[in-house]
């Protein structure tokens, strides 16, 4: 069977490359190995996938060439995605600043994108494995249980390895090595960190804690909510911090993130000098915890029994609090995959590789990584849109 492009992986950045190539008349087959099409579509945000933020610039992405996700997503902006959410009449909302989330469900998304790729006549097969790939005379040829298969064009849209329980796998960086791609070091990002040994002994029993926080770490800074768990810590603030820490990189919390905290302190003793410290840091973090820190690191007197210097120090040791992660929950729960196809060798206007014609990379299986906050789909949105457009 004889195609224009095949397009491995019928996620968010497949099927929208399906759809643009196949509105400029182009015969598309897009295969996916899973059962159903936008597997992570289905489960992000909650169920009602946070599908875009209207912020979004270059800064919101890692990558090894920050330079590289530029052209794609200015060509196509969170506006153009609205639009078709917009048409297809699904209703949707700002849950914080910048991020939309459908009102109903994300299984709206996946329905709109696969209404387009039928309007474009693109032919989506799900519970189909590529098996084998060639570079073929003119183009590409893969056993597929359809049979063999053949087009010019062949796109790797398979993701990165978060989420193994959706199907995830490494295949995308197969193929990229098969036909002569470097392929960054890969980890777990966007995902909750966690505590061994004594680190986590001193913070046992807070698990559902939270607490907004500003995480700092290895030059980026995050202010958000942070959850404490049975393994460690989660929440938006260090699920964003997670994608810039490794192992032997210094982690620091503001626990009283926007507050001037020897103020507050000062005020506190004036306010209630017969209380004790442990009293008054329960008005200002979780009780719970304030009383573990009174415990375990900073013992609790009257406020009246502490000199100005001694609440400096602790209003300091509190809004620079270091934190010891002995690791991350790795990609069972990550939202994203860090590094992947090394984009030096992928033009950033085409996403088609510079060493094989007619291969092309979109989404995450490429070294580009976006924030939490619906930065990610909109990368899938804009370099699908930019490989559909070159096929």
């Amino acid at each position: 069977m004889e195609y224009d492009a095949i397009i491995i992986g019928a996620g968010a950045a497949g099927l929208m490359t399906a759809i643009v190539a196949g509105q400029r008349g182009r015969r598309v087959l897009v295969v996916d190995h899973a059962n159903k099409a936008g597997k992570k579509i289905l489960m992000s945000g909650g169920g009602r996938c946070n599908f875009t933020n209207t912020n979004t610039t270059p800064a919101n992405f890692l990558s090894r060439n920050p330079h590289f996700c530029k052209s794609a997503l200015a060509r196509y902006t969170p506006w153009h995605f609205i639009d078709m959410v917009e048409k297809h009449r699904i209703k949707y909302h700002e849950k914080s600043p910048g991020q939309l989330f459908c009102d109903e469900s994300s299984k709206l998304i996946v329905r709109m994108l696969l209404d387009e790729c039928a309007a474009a006549g693109v032919r989506v097969e799900l519970n189909t494995a590529v098996q084998r790939i060639k570079a073929a005379e003119g183009g590409f040829g893969c056993d597929t249980p359809l049979g063999h298969v053949r087009a010019p064009s062949l796109v790797i849209a398979t993701g990165g390895l978060s989420i193994p329980s959706l199907g995830a796998s490494g295949f995308g960086y197969d193929v990229a090595k098969q036909f002569g791609h470097s392929v960054l070091p890969v980890r777990a990002g966007l995902v909750p960190l966690t505590l061994s040994g004594k680190h986590q002994e001193r913070y046992d029993g807070l698990a559902g804690v939270a607490l907004p926080i500003e995480a700092r770490a290895n030059g980026a800074t995050f202010r958000d909510a942070m959850l404490f768990t049975h393994r460690g810590i989660s929440g938006p603030a260090i699920l964003q911090i997670s994608s810039y820490w490794e192992p032997g990189v210094d982690l620091r919390l503001d626990l009283l993130p926007g507050t001037d905290g020897y103020e507050a302190l000062r005020a506190g003793r004036e306010e209630r000098p017969a209380a004790e410290l442990r009293t008054v840091l329960s008005g200002l973090l979780p009780r719970r915890l304030a009383e573990r820190l009174c415990e375990v690191w900073i013992p609790s007197k009257p406020m009246r029994q502490y000199r100005d210097a001694e609440l400096k120090d602790i209003a300091a040791q509190l809004q620079d609090w270091p934190l010891v992660a002995s690791g991350t929950e790795g990609y069972r729960t990550a939202e994203v995959t860090l590094g992947g196809v090394d984009t030096d060798e992928v033009s950033s206007a085409t996403l088609m590789s510079k060493r094989q014609p007619g291969l092309y990379f979109v989404g995450e299986v490429l070294d580009v990584t976006g924030h939490l906050g619906g930065y990610n789909f909109q990368w899938a949105w804009a370099s699908g849109h930019a490989a559909g457009q070159a096929l």
